[in-house]
């Protein structure tokens, strides 16, 4: 349900080298092009996107390892 709009958004602020349209939900994003800085805007673009607020004990690599780590964090918080 949210992987769409997560691609969406990571299109638009993970920087990522390797086309997102081209990555597997497993796939690990870091091994594509994400950095520590891309991944800061991309949290804040979900934040704002889904009303969420990422607590301190999810700011971690592996939240953001992968569209479906991201999905699954999302979820969690939305759903809270």
């Amino acid at each position: 349900m949210y992987a769409d709009k997560v691609r969406d958004i990571l299109t638009q602020h993970g920087r990522l080298s390797s086309p997102v349209d081209q990555l597997q939900d497993t796939s690990d994003l870091y091994n594509a092009g994400l950095t520590s800085l891309a991944t800061v805007g991309l949290m804040l673009a979900l934040e704002e996107q889904f009303n969420i607020e990422f607590p301190d004990n999810m700011l971690s690599r592996k939240t953001f390892a992968s569209i479906e780590f991201i999905v699954d964090a999302v979820q969690k918080l939305v759903d809270k």
